[in-house]
């Protein structure tokens, strides 16, 4: 027993690398185990000796070969055995006398060789395989293992300064390790590395094991680098510092951050945060929820701390694998996650958010004014409560994007939802926290989000909202909108009041008729009625058009679009009050110009190389100025060769194909043509004939500057002759279907989601007889309208009766009215003034007057009453030619209020009897003739 003991201590003391833990006191209790020493001695003992025999067998059997490669051979297994049996001959020659150690310990390595690392530090306890390039280091190691001397310092290498880790590659690193020797070396090494053990060598990969911390102090030798060290201990709890270097050695951190790791000594706590390896999950996640709740104490409502303060008791108290734990963590991850009391600096200068608004929108001043007028409020009081401002019209006039301007021009967040089709309470006031799955509704999101009390809020489509078996969304939005409530909205999730006094409301809407009316009473309505013409020509160039170009990668000098092709476009493509079909089209218009450059600028550069004959390409010459041809169309080609004959079939081919390039379908022929022509080149040849045709491009463009730009790149020009060419034949036709409307046609004016639009209404006589007097109606109409054409048929009789006693027509004739297009649904009551005036042209056989359009609902004693839609019927009366326009007298306010540019060049009435209408329609009649 005394002499196994005696025998595992010397091979323990020996430094040959079979244990598997570290010597000296790194290992601190855990060396201390009598339990652990056993074990370590009895495998020191028998690993190490059968690792001996079978180096000793492999070296013997290594000698039997010949030849320089046994030689070689040979001498490595010599040098493998002898290296392996060092401890043994150590061994041998201390058996005298076993107590007096002639083998160095670890922390007797005062003096190191370096060994740099490129990739990542080396971590106690984790073995780590490295290349030596160094033949030098390299040999300089293994003698040193020879000597018993198995220890050397690994230090990580650092990068340039500047230089992200994780974008370097290792064998960039790997090149530059090698090209700094000596003091830059030395400068170039951290100053912090590890105490590793040399388990073996094997070629040019050396195996660490990694002992214990080093710091460098000073170099000691040059080549190999060798440097006096300190050994370093840890400082504090003995398994912190060993779960740090585990994680970081494990994690797949670059390499500067698992250099911080190995360079810790004092306090691993935040490390092992870092690494995710909580040590109390519970502690952890009350330290976070604190210290958010914490830095908005001044600031949050009493009553939010209050609860804040029982939920996080509870979280205490339960355990974590229970599913009430994570209601309660996402709970309080919630509560502290909203900004309570954080409000944005708004910006109430008045004269910078008219300048935002002017950038965004082109018009819409009676939108903008309102917006400046909610800022000056709030300049003079100092703060701005939330307001709720609903913006309808129709799609695509920029609701949505007024919305984002008006947030950027208060220097709001901003943040937009869709309530269209919402049919889930829930999604407004939250779930309550007994379901799965439990959330807050989109308000608690949006604050979450923006980070902000005071954002603007943007619910779009409002006068879509839903209702179905999860509750009724319009009452909802009730507390949430209302400025009487919603300074104490309560959300079912949080269950705490939450402050939305603060928050700008902002709706949109295509029509407001769907609103609930009780929603639609809190909400102040801005109509956006739409663009006209001369509007849309503004957008389509100041905005559309410059965003699409730059979308598109088109420069400004390579197309025009003229001002008869916009207004083409407009009127007989992009006829609604919106502009989104009019970017769409534009869009496409630019698509198809961008394809044809590019065509043209392939086909270019396919035709200067087939000009280059194949076969002749050594001996040909680079062509002078005099030498080029510039063709009537702008194409390019080389002056032909005597010598070749074949030249002009070329030639032809690519001046074909140039001359061709603007007819899309016959690109396909050109290019066949090109396919003939192409030649197999070296690269060096490819190399020189694109040199060449790039330097005759260049000298043309030279030559055309000159000569006064007839060889400048050709622009492409967007005309009405060629504008189908782009978009395809026109969608819309001309509203006026007569010139001069006949008798029993009167034409009338309708509001459309659209925008608005004129309306014919056409009324003929069936047969005529006794007491047959009856009135048939098709055009596909609604309810309302159907009722208005049975008011003016009555209406009608009374003032045929009055203006013509004796004439019995509508007694004795059968009618038919009918209100084109019949495919399209039309209900509505303003068309009863048009209805009556057609049916009394009928009645005393004369047409209206030229160029009249009219609107207005009658009463059955003929009283006008107002209508909607002034500015889009305007418009609609614009666009067909109208000159002459009847509205009722209370709609005198709404035309006013037109901008100059709608209103110029229209004679318009305001009536409140038909009485009136009838003089404007007619004039003075014959009765004798009627």
């Amino acid at each position: 027993m005394l002499k196994l003991l005696s025998t595992s201590c010397r091979q323990g003391r020996s430094g040959f690398p079979c244990s598997r833990f570290p010597d000296g006191a790194a290992n601190g209790a855990l060396e201390k185990s009598p339990l652990f020493r056993v074990i370590r001695s009895l495998r020191s003992y028998t690993g190490e000796k059968t690792l001996f025999r079978l180096t000793a067998s492999f070296s013997s059997d290594s000698g039997e070969g010949d030849g320089d490669a046994a030689k070689s051979v040979d001498a490595k297994a010599v040098e493998e055995a002898e290296y392996a049996s060092t401890g043994a001959e150590a061994e041998e020659a201390k058996a005298s006398s076993a107590i007096v150690p002639t083998i160095p310990r670890p922390e007797d390595h005062l003096n190191v060789m370096v060994v740099p690392l490129p990739h990542r530090p080396l971590f106690p306890g984790f073995y780590m395989p490295v290349s030596i390039k160094d033949s030098k280091l390299l040999s300089a190691l293994a003698d040193n293992c020879k000597r018993s001397v198995t220890y050397a310092g690994a230090f990580l290498f650092k990068d340039e300064p500047g230089t992200d880790p994780s974008l370097v590659s290792g064998t960039e690193t790997g090149k530059s390790i090698y090209e700094f020797k000596g003091q830059e070396l030395f400068n170039r090494l951290h100053d912090i590395g590890t105490l590793a053990q040399i388990s073996s060598i094997q070629g040019n990969e050396v195996y660490l094991l990694g002992h214990r911390r080093l710091r460098k102090t000073e170099m000691v030798d040059e080549e190999p680098l060798t440097v006096k060290v300190d050994h370093l201990k840890y400082i504090g709890e003995f398994t912190y510092g060993r779960l740090a270097d585990f994680g970081a050695a494990l994690s797949m951190a670059n390499k500067l951050l698992c250099q911080q790791v190995l360079e810790e000594l004092d306090d691993f706590i935040p490390l092992i945060q870092e690494l995710g390896l909580e040590t109390d999950d519970k502690t952890a996640l009350s330290a976070k929820f604190r210290e958010r709740i914490e830095s908005k104490k001044d600031r949050c409502p009493p009553h939010v701390l209050q609860v804040f303060e029982e939920e996080l008791a509870k979280l205490q108290l339960l355990e974590a694998s229970s599913s009430e734990f994570n209601v309660t963590r996402n709970y309080l991850d919630w509560l502290t996650a909203l900004p309570w009391g954080d409000y944005s600096d708004e910006n109430f200068d008045v004269h910078n958010a008219q300048k935002i608004l002017d950038e965004d929108h082109y018009g819409l001043s009676d939108v903008k004014e309102r917006i400046l007028e909610f800022i000056a409020v709030g300049k003079l009081r100092g703060t701005s409560h939330g307001k709720i401002i609903c913006l309808s019209g129709p799609p695509g006039v920029g609701k949505t994007s007024i919305g984002r301007s008006i947030a950027r021009a208060l220097n709001r967040k901003f943040y937009r939802f869709s309530v269209g089709g919402l049919a889930d309470v829930a999604e407004i006031k939250g779930h309550r926290r007994t379901y799965i799955g439990a959330m807050p509704g989109k308000v608690v999101q949006c604050l979450k989000s923006v980070g902000t009390a005071n954002p603007l809020i943007l619910i779009d489509e409002i006068d879509k909202l839903g209702r179905g078996h999860a509750g009724d969304p319009a009452s909802a939005l009730l507390e949430l909108l209302d400025p009487e409530q919603n300074m104490n909205f309560l959300d079912h999730y949080l269950d705490v009041p939450i402050d939305l006094s603060k928050v700008l409301f902002v709706c949109t809407a295509n029509v407001i008729e769907t609103i609930p009316t009780p929603l639609l009473d809190r909400m102040e309505v801005i109509a956006i009625a739409g663009y006209i013409t001369d509007e849309k020509m503004h957008i389509a160039r100041d905005y559309l058009e410059k965003a699409t170009r730059e979308a598109c990668g088109i420069k400004p000098e390579q197309v025009e679009v003229t001002a008869a092709a916009l207004h083409e476009l407009i009127e007989n493509y992009c006829r609604e009050a919106g502009v989104r079909n009019l970017q769409k089209q534009i869009e496409k218009i630019y698509r198809k110009i961008a394809l044809q450059l590019v065509r043209k600028a392939i086909s270019i550069e396919t035709s200067a190389a087939a000009s280059i004959q194949p076969g002749k390409l050594e001996q040909y010459n680079e062509p002078s100025k005099e030498d080029l041809i510039e063709d009537v169309d702008g194409s390019l080609s080389f002056e032909k060769s005597d010598s070749d004959p074949s030249s002009e079939n070329v030639d032809a081919a690519a001046t074909a194909e140039s001359k061709n390039i603007a007819n899309p379908e016959q690109i396909g022929e050109t290019w066949e043509e090109v396919e003939m022509a192409e030649v197999d080149l070296s690269p060096d040849q490819t190399t020189r004939v694109g040199e060449q045709i790039n330097s005759k491009v260049d000298e043309v463009i030279d030559i055309g500057e000159k000569a006064g730009g007839d060889t400048e790149v050709d622009k492409v020009v967007i005309d009405v002759s060629n504008l189908v060419d782009f978009v395809g034949k026109p969608v819309f036709h001309a509203d006026r279907i007569y010139d001069q409307t006949p008798i029993g046609v009167v034409m009338g004016l309708a509001w459309t989601a659209l925008g608005g639009s004129t309306l014919y209404i056409e009324t003929t006589l069936v047969e005529q007889g006794e007491a047959k007097g009856v009135l048939h109606i098709t055009g596909q109409l609604g309810d309302v309208m159907k009722e208005s054409a049975q008011i003016a048929h009555t209406v009608a009789r009374a003032i045929l009766l009055e203006k013509v006693p004796e004439n019995p027509f509508f007694a004795n004739s059968k009618l038919h009215l009918h209100v084109p297009a019949g495919a399209t649904p039309k209900d509505g009551p303003s068309a009863g003034c048009t209805m009556i005036t057609s049916l009394l042209s009928l009645a005393i056989k004369k047409q209206v007057r030229k160029d009249l359009a009219m609107t207005g609902e009658v009463t059955l004693t003929g009283r006008i009453l107002p209508i909607g839609g002034v500015k889009e019927k305007t418009i609609a009366a614009r666009r067909s030619e109208v000159k002459t326009i009847i509205f009722p007298a209370a709609n005198r306010r709404d035309f006013d209020e037109l901008s100059d540019n709608v209103k110029e060049g229209l004679d318009v009435h305001f009536v409140d009897d038909y009485s009136k209408i009838f003089e404007l329609a007619f004039g003075s009649i014959d009765s004798s003739k009627s």
